[in-house]
C-alpha cells in the first residue's frame, strides 16, 4: 500500500469560538478556547483514520507546541521522520470561529519553517507514495527553496500532490511554474482554482466541472485535478474526462479542516487502490461528517463514512 507523506507545516491551532469578529481595536468574548494539532496534521490524521500509512516530513519544534504535535501524531500512528528542531518551538494559528462556522486566521512562524533538503529526505518516498505539498510552504524562501530543490529528485513514480491554498496564485510566476512542473495531483477549493486561472490570463468558468478541466493542462502529464465547492461536492478530472461528484450538505458547526479532511481521506482511498471518482465520493462524505464536529482533529474513520453512506435513503448518482 502506498504511503501518504506530508511536507507541510504542522501548527498548533488555537481555536476560539466568537459571536462575531471584533471591531478593529475592540474586544470580543469567546465562548471557548481549545488547542489542536493542525495544519499538515489534519490531512495526515484524516488519511490515517482511513487506514493509510502516513509520514510527516516537515519540521517540528522543541517546546510545548511541538510536544502537542508529536503526541497527536503518535496517537494516530503517524511517523514524524525529521529530527526535532532544537531551541525553537512550533508556531501557532489563532482560528476565530463564528456561529456561521466561518473561520478567520492569524498565523505565527516557528520551527515548522526550518526544513532542509536533508530533513525532507528522511521521509524516503518510494514509488507509488503520495507526497503532499502546500502552497503556504512556497510563500517563504526558508521552506520554498528546499522543497523546489528536493521534489525534482524524487522517483518519477512518486505522486506529488499540491494543495495550493490561498497563497499559491499570488506567488511569483517562476515559483508557480516550478511547482506545477512537478505536480501530479491538484486538490483545491473553487476560489483557489479561479484565482490561478485569472493569474495566468484565463477566464474562470462558473461551472465546477469546467473549472476543474481548465486547471488540468497547467499541471504535468496526465495529471489529476480535484476542485471542491464545499457542501456542493467536487469535480475530478482524470485522463478519462471530468466528473462532478455531488456532496452531502450538513448543518455546519465548524468548517475548519474540512478541506484538509477531504484531501486526507481522498489520498488514503487512492493509496488503497480506490479510483479517483469513488475516492472523491467518500472524501465528500468524510468532509460532510467533519463539519458537524468541532476541532481540526474530528475527521471520521472509514467505518464511520461507511455507516454514513449506508444511512442515506439514496446515494447521489455520479
Amino acid at each position: 500500500m502506498s504511503r501518504v507523506v506530508h511536507t507541510g507545516q504542522a501548527l498548533v491551532d488555537v481555536v476560539v469560538e466568537v459571536p462575531d469578529l471584533p471591531v478593529r481595536g475592540q474586544n470580543v468574548m469567546a465562548s471557548s478556547a481549545t488547542d489542536y494539532a493542525g495544519g499538515a496534521v489534519t490531512v495526515l490524521l484524516a488519511a490515517a483514520r482511513f487506514d493509510a500509512e502516513c509520514v510527516h516530513a516537515g519540521a517540528i519544534g522543541t517546546g510545548p507546541h511541538g510536544d502537542l504535535i508529536r503526541a497527536s501524531l503518535d496517537r494516530e500512528g503517524i511517523h514524524a521522520s525529521a529530527p526535532a528542531v532544537p531551541d525553537l518551538d512550533t508556531g501557532i494559528c489563532v482560528v476565530m470561529v463564528e456561529p456561521s462556522a466561518e473561520r478567520t486566521f492569524v498565523t505565527t512562524l516557528g520551527a515548522e519553517r526550518h526544513i532542509t533538503e536533508e530533513s525532507l529526505a528522511t521521509s524516503d518516498p518510494r514509488p507509488g507514495d503520495l507526497v503532499c505539498v502546500t502552497g503556504f510552504s512556497l510563500a517563504l524562501d526558508r521552506t520554498r527553496d528546499p522543497l523546489l530543490a528536493w521534489l525534482p529528485t524524487l522517483h518519477p513514480d512518486v505522486v506529488v500532490v499540491l494543495d495550493p491554498g490561498a497563497a499559491f496564485a499570488t506567488l511569483p510566476e517562476e515559483v508557480r511554474a516550478a511547482m506545477l512542473e512537478v505536480t501530479d495531483v491538484w486538490s483545491s477549493n473553487a476560489e483557489e482554482a479561479e484565482d490561478l486561472l485569472r493569474e495566468v490570463g484565463q477566464d474562470a468558468p462558473a461551472d465546477l466541472a469546467d473549472l476543474t478541466t481548465a486547471i488540468a493542462p497547467l499541471l504535468r502529464g496526465d495529471a489529476v485535478a480535484i476542485v471542491r465547492d464545499g457542501p456542493q461536492g467536487c469535480a475530478v478530472h482524470t485522463a478519462e474526462g471530468t466528473t462532478y461528484v455531488p456532496g452531502f450538505p450538513q448543518p455546519p458547526v465548524d468548517t475548519n479542516g474540512a478541506g484538509d479532511t477531504h484531501t486526507g481521506a481522498l489520498l488514503a482511498e487512492f493509496a488503497a487502490g480506490t479510483g479517483w471518482v469513488e475516492g472523491c465520493r467518500r472524501a465528500n462524505a468524510a468532509a460532510a461528517i467533519k463539519v458537524t464536529r468541532r476541532g481540526t482533529q474530528s475527521a471520521p474513520t472509514a467505518a464511520e463514512v461507511d455507516d454514513f453512506l449506508a444511512s442515506l435513503p439514496e446515494a447521489p448518482s455520479i
